[in-house]
This record gives structure tokens, C-alpha cells and sequence, in this order.
């Protein structure tokens, strides 16, 4: 009898600081669900994995889960496998960090269900050759990747049934290829798809190996899942049908493969993920031909054999494609070097342990990318990712005994460029001499928030289905009890004229970024990016010099260019000394504009403020001018202010007030940041942040000074 052995892989993840109602309607549509149905099958055996995080959440919230998941594990039905802890992508993070990772879960799961798991998943399937070194060394003996990642090293279809040996530097790891075609039929097709295509590659031999290996959230979470796979019973009548072919169908867990069938052979796999995410890696106009190809090939005769040749990005380059995500990234790293420098110096503390810890929460990858889940979009995604840094930076801070402000040039983001970074126990303020002298990063490590934590509007190759319209696949509309559409197909809307709010900056945002405006200035056109820049300051060069001086730092930050004056080109110096005292919260700027054109100029003159906080709506966090009432004071809300002296953005829930005061009063203008891009639920519109502009009209005979303070408070 042909036979073939189908191995069941489930991965179950939360991000780290995701809202609790979230893990709960998880828990209640997909994890509880799916326990459930696996208990009535008791032929049923597969391999899961939970990441640390949802671990850490089941064990608090619901520990009756762990009890009788723990009861399937010793009954050898469940396989436990392990991970990065945090979920982090393993190649973005110091290979150090990366067996710390691995080996944290390792304990957890050691330490609640007494098993030492023997293999792990990778998250997000992201593969680079050098891994599996680091991998073993961790006490891993396989892992599961994409079926295209064989297929781009020239292997074929027929070729996958069974798994591989791959080394490094001859560390060996056995490596499993997860079925693609599986993948899009659990659990969105009929039973039947994967039963026939099962028949169709069972062998004499029972050599024969399939691997369907997914995310749980798949199972009731995403979109018309739950009634379909629970409601309408698929995953019940896939259990049962399982049962009733199991003469030739064989369920076994991966460490029983690799114990009773031998390897296939050797294999070298390439720099990959799973298909979408190479897709979604992609700058927006290749993201487009790889779209339009890729219909190409499904239309072409020999298309299929084509296909497996057929590529897309590479992980890394979403930190390319997004410098937000990069800057996190660096930051991350950054702070890593200086915990393992300092243990290695100093031997450990109770300070570098809890900053480990921190730091390694900070690794978890959905904030760092972004596909058809809204990771980087998120900003209650990224808030974690930076309180968690922070918490570390304040650890270490602590472990040295480190007081008062200091300087360093160095190129923090490596883009061949040394940015400005000014640190203390206090704040963090980080500068981009190279583009507008302008404060990109702006950390309260009291609070543990960094103010200017923004995603500037990106243009997205997927933004084109808005300006184009979008018809909604029938599937969406019309799910039977068979079949459902995948994440991956769905087109929706969570609000009507979103292409309406597709815009793109091309300048980060950021704090002290000097603009000049012109006749054809609206609030509205500068909203949208599309306003006329009069000078040549946002993102173009400024020369540095930083002094210590007895009570703190003196920067200073210079750029003499130009700005059209009545349809002249005329010359003139911009000069802002930032002073930082140590002990305080606030950054003290003494602006200079210098007039070199030998005669007097009128110019609009304006300071760009960036503040990014967790939404726009909210009650609790609003506007505040001197002592005017607003009309509207929500963070979402944009318009001009007349007259005012200072600004206030409050965030009650975080406990923080940033202000910016002025010498005298003036007109300032206010606008949101909205980016659109896409989540589980479709296209929307994100609020990301705030900027505040005060701004003055001016005559410059020679030259014109200006007094700003910066500052910010801790509300509790």
C-alpha cells in the first residue's frame, strides 16, 4: 500500500505588548478552539509552538490552557517545539542573543510541561545560510522552512518529500520544507484538496514526508476563520477524515521523522522567507513588477516550472525600505554591544540581568516590518519595542552610575553618516547633522517613551489597488461550508476614500527642522506634502560643534544656504545653539537667521515639531495653548493658533507633557500624520503623530534671534 506521512505543525504568537483584549479574542477564537477539537480526536498527534509571549499570557490568565495542553504532551500527541523567545528574526538580532533566545524557551518549556524540545520554528521563516550554526550550538536539532526556499536552491517538487541535512562550519541541522500548496489549502479549501494531494505523493516506501506548518491564528482569528473552521466544523471533519485514511496516511511529529526516516541528502539553502514576506520586502515599483510578473508566470504554459526561480526581496532590506524600522533596529543593537561589553568587563548584576531581559522583549520582530499585517504601522506595536530599550538604557545607566549629559559622534543608523547623539539618565536626544541638523529621536527614559516615535507616510506598492479602485474577491462575500479566503487574497476597506489620504513625505519627521514658507502656503498643502519649500534647511546639511561646558552640553548646529525672496535666490545662515543642563528635562535653543545678501529680506520663517504618541482620539491626550480653547483640542485635529507663546502636547495615560515655549507669542499651525496601509482587516488609516510649527513672519535687515525651550514633564 502507498502510504505518507503528514506532519501537523502549529505556531501560536502574540507580539509583545499587544492589547490583552487581542490575546483574549485569540485565545477564545483560535487557541482555546483548536484545544478543543484536538481533544476530541485522540488520534490526532501534531507539533506546536508558543512563543515565550504568549506562554508568559496563558500562564497568568488562563493556566487551566497550560494544564491541558501540558496532558497532551505527556500523552505524546503534542510535540513542543522551541524558539526565540521574543520571536525575533533571527538573523537581524547578535548571535549571542540569538542562543539566549532559544534557550530562554527552552527552560520555559522545560520548566512547565517537563520536556526538552529537540526542534524549533523560525520565525517569520526567515533563513540565512549562516544560521544553522548558531542554531545547533542552541541544542536544536531541526527546523521547518518554506518548500520555496528548496525550490530556489533548483530542487523539485518531488524532491520535498522528506527533509534535508544542512551545516555550517559543520554544525549540522536537519531542515523539513513546509508544502506551500498545504499552506493555502489548511484550512481555506475542502478537506478533499489535501486528502487528494496527499494520495497523489504517497510512495511504497514510507519514505514519503509532507509538512503543513502554519500559523495558528489562521484557525479563527483571521478573517471568516472562526465560523468556518469551528461553526461550519472544517478542522473536525479534517481530524475525522484523517482518522479514517490513517492505513495510509501516517500523523508523526518531526523529531519521530528524523528518528525512523533517514535525510534526503545534503542541502544549501539561499537567503529566504515564505513567498509574501520576499514580496512585501520589496521598494513600492518593484513590488508592482514582481505583482505583474508573478500573473505572468500563473498565465505562462511552463509557469509552474518557472515559478521556483522566481524570487523577491530579502528580509533585511525592510530596514532599507524603512528607516523607522532601521532606527529601532540600530538602537536595539547598539544597546545589545553595550550589555554583553559591560558583562564581559564587569561580570553580571542584578541591573544587566533585568537590561538583558528588556532587551531581549525588544527583539521581537512585528514591529520591525511590515506586510499584509500592520506591524510597523502599528504604533502600539513600536511602543514596546522602545519602552523595552529604554528600560535597558536606564538599567545600564543605573549599573554604571551614569549622571549628567554626554556626546558621541557616530553613525548610529549606518548609512555612512555619524549622527549626533546626546544621552543622559534622563533623555536621550539623537541628531542628524547630515539632514537638517534635525532631532530624529527623542527618549524620556523616566517614562520610557521615546517622543518622536513616528512613521512617516510611505508610498506602498500596494496603494495602487486604492487609487484604482478595488473590487472585493467573491470569497469574501460568499464563504460556503468548504471553502474561505485566505489573509492573503482579501482586498478590504476599513473606511470609504481612503486613496483620498495618500500621501508621502519626502523629508522624515522629526523636531528642529527649519522650514521656509512661501505665497502659495496653505496648512492644507503642507498637510498633505505638497506645499512649496522656499529654502534649501529641511534635509540638507548642517555643520556641528558640541562644547561641555560645567553645568551641561552646548551644541551647536550651522547651515548657510538660501531661501527665494520674491523670486530672488537670496543668502542666509541658519544658527541654532542647543543647550542641555544636566538635571534637566528641557532643551534650551538660541536661534540665529543671518541675512549674507547684503540687503533686507522678508521671509516666513518656521520650526518644525514632532510629537508621536499612541492615538489621536483619545480624551485623555490633547492640545494645549497658553490658556485658549480650542475648538477641537484631540491630537488628530489640525488648524492655526494665533498668539500663543507656547504649545503643550499631554498624554495622560502615558504620564508625560511635551511643550514647546517661546520668548514671545506667535502663530502656530498644527496638522496630524495619517499613513494607510494595510492590516488582517484591510486598508486603513493610522494616526502616527502630530506636528506643531510656530512660525513668524519676518523682515531680516542683518539678523534675527529667536528663544525656544523644549521641554518635557513627568505628570506622575
Amino acid at each position: 500500500m502507498k502510504t505518507v506521512t503528514l506532519v501537523l505543525g502549529i505556531h501560536n504568537h502574540q507580539p509583545v505588548g499587544n492589547f490583552d483584549s487581542i490575546f483574549e479574542q485569540a485565545y477564545q477564537h483560535a487557541y482555546l478552539p483548536f484545544l478543543d477539537v484536538l481533544e476530541r480526536h485522540p488520534h490526532v498527534k501534531l507539533s506546536q509552538h508558543y512563543t515565550g509571549i504568549l506562554l508568559e499570557w496563558l500562564q497568568e490568565n488562563h493556566p487551566e490552557f497550560i494544564e491541558r495542553l501540558s496532558a497532551l504532551v505527556s500523552e505524546g500527541r503534542v510535540e513542543l517545539m522551541t524558539g526565540a523567545f521574543y520571536e525575533a528574526i533571527l538573523p537581524s538580532i547578535p548571535d549571542i542573543d540569538k542562543r539566549l533566545q532559544i534557550q530562554k524557551l527552552t527552560e520555559r518549556i522545560h520548566l512547565l510541561f517537563n520536556v526538552t524540545p529537540k526542534g524549533m520554528w523560525l520565525a517569520e521563516r526567515v533563513w540565512e545560510p549562516f544560521l544553522a550554526k548558531p542554531i545547533a550550538e542552541a541544542g536544536v536539532k531541526f527546523i521547518a522552512v518554506d518548500d520555496s526556499h528548496f525550490k530556489s536552491a533548483g530542487l523539485t517538487e518531488e524532491e520535498l518529500l522528506g527533509y534535508y541535512v544542512t551545516e555550517e562550519q559543520g554544525a549540522m541541522l536537519n531542515v523539513f520544507p513546509i508544502s506551500k500548496r498545504l499552506r493555502y489549502a489548511i484550512p481555506f479549501q475542502p478537506v478533499d484538496v489535501t486528502i487528494n494531494y496527499l494520495r497523489s505523493v504517497a510512495s511504497e516506501d514510507d519514505h514519503a514526508v509532507v509538512v503543513f506548518a502554519d500559523d495558528g491564528e489562521k484557525f479563527g482569528v483571521w478573517p471568516s476563520t472562526f465560523k468556518h473552521v469551528y461553526e461550519n466544523e472544517w478542522l473536525d471533519q479534517f481530524f475525522s477524515v484523517l482518522d479514517e485514511n490513517s492505513e495510509w496516511i501516517h500523523l508523526c511529529h518531526f523529531s519521530e521523522v528524523v528518528e525512523t526516516i533517514p535525510p534526503r541528502g545534503r542541502v544549501y539553502l539561499p537567503n529566504a522567507s515564505y513567498a509574501e514576506m520576499m514580496h512585501w520586502a520589496l521598494p513600492p515599483k518593484a513590488f508592482v513588477v514582481y505583482e505583474e510578473f508573478e500573473k505572468f508566470l500563473e498565465q505562462s504554459p511552463r509557469g509552474e516550472d518557472f515559478q521556483r526561480f522566481f524570487r523577491g526581496g530579502f528580509w533585511r532590506n525592510f530596514l532599507s525600505k524603512y528607516p523607522e524600522a532601521n532606527n529601532m533596529h540600530k538602537k536595539m543593537l547598539r544597546i545589545s554591544r553595550t550589555i554583553h561589553d559591560i558583562e564581559q568587563k564587569r561580570g553580571s548584576s542584578v541591573y544587566l540581568r533585568a537590561a538583558l531581559d528588556h532587551l531581549l522583549a525588544a527583539q521581537c520582530n512585528d514591529a520591525y516590518w511590515h506586510g499584509v499585517f500592520g506591524g510597523l504601522y502599528l504604533p502600539n506595536l513600536r511602543f514596546p519595542i522602545y519602552h523595552h530599550l529604554l528600560e535597558a538604557e536606564y538599567m545600564i545607566d543605573a549599573r554604571l552610575k551614569r549622571r549628567g549629559y554626554r556626546s558621541e559622534f557616530t553613525d548610529f543608523d549606518c548609512d555612512g553618516h555619524k549622527e549626533l547623539l546626546i544621552e543622559s539618565e534622563l533623555l536621550n536626544a539623537y541628531f542628524k547633522p547630515h539632514s537638517g541638523g534635525a532631532l530624529f529621536e527623542l527618549d524620556d527614559k523616566r517614562v520610557g517613551y521615546n517622543v518622536l516615535d513616528i512613521v512617516s507616510r510611505h508610498e506602498e506598492g500596494y496603494h495602487q489597488k486604492l487609487r484604482h479602485g478595488i473590487e472585493d474577491p467573491p470569497s469574501v462575500h460568499a464563504v460556503t461550508d468548504s471553502t474561505v479566503a485566505s489573509i492573503h487574497d482579501l482586498l478590504l476597506t476599513k473606511e470609504s476614500g481612503l486613496e483620498r489620504f495618500l500621501h508621502y513625505d519626502w523629508y522624515q519627521h522629526g523636531s528642529f527642522i527649519d522650514h521656509f514658507f512661501g505665497e502659495r502656503f496653505t496648512i492644507e498643502n503642507f498637510a498633505e506634502a505638497r506645499y512649496p519649500e522656499q529654502g534649501d534647511f529641511v534635509n540638507q546639511p548642517y555643520s556641528v560643534a558640541v562644547k561641555k561646558k560645567r553645568d551641561g552640553l552646548a551644541v551647536t548646529l550651522e547651515r548657510t544656504g538660501g531661501v527665494w525672496a520674491f523670486d530672488q535666490w537670496k543668502s542666509i545662515r541658519v544658527r541654532k545653539l542647543l543647550t542641555f543642563r544636566h538635571g534637566s528635562a528641557s532643551i534650551g535653543a538660541n536661534y540665529e537667521l543671518e541675512n549674507l545678501s547684503g540687503e533686507p529680506i522678508e521671509v516666513w520663517f518656521g520650526i518644525e515639531f514632532s510629537f508621536g504618541f499612541l492615538t489621536g482620539d483619545a480624551p485623555d491626550r490633547y492640545f494645549e495653548f497658553d490658556n485658549l480653547q480650542l475648538e477641537d483640542r484631540r491630537l488628530r485635529s489640525s488648524g492655526i493658533v494665533e498668539q500663543s507663546q507656547r504649545a503643550a502636547v499631554v498624554d495622560e495615560w502615558l504620564g508625560i507633557r511635551a511643550e514647546v515655549a517661546l520668548e514671545k507669542p506667535t502663530s502656530w499651525f498644527r496638522v496630524p500624520i495619517e499613513t494607510v496601509s494595510l492590516s488582517e482587516a484591510g486598508f486603513e488609516r493610522l494616526y502616527q503623530g502630530t506636528i506643531v510649527v510656530p512660525n513668524w513672519k519676518l523682515r531680516i535687515e542683518k539678523k534675527h534671534n529667536l528663544r525656544i525651550v523644549l521641554s518635557l514633564t513627568k505628570l506622575r
